[in-house]
């Protein structure tokens, strides 16, 4: 019969946690950014300048938010 005789657990500091939470909230913030500066860059394109880059502008927002968060699904 086996059973434990060690058992350990992770406990982690209020700072260590705090930390985490302040360093996600900082990359979130940091990517809505970038989500925002590609979407502005984006939309003050010309519809000309967009279709020579192959793009329309219903196509906007998708890349906007694949360049901040990466690809969807």
């Amino acid at each position: 019969m086996a059973f434990a005789q060690d058992t350990r657990v992770a406990h982690h500091s209020l700072a260590d946690r705090a930390g985490a939470l302040f360093r996600a909230a900082a990359e979130a913030y940091r990517r809505h950014r970038l989500y925002r500066q590609t979407l502005n860059e984006l939309a003050s394109l010309s519809d000309r300048e967009l279709n020579d880059l192959g793009l329309s502008r219903a196509m906007i927002r998708g890349i906007a938010y694949e360049a901040a968060y990466g690809a969807k699904g």
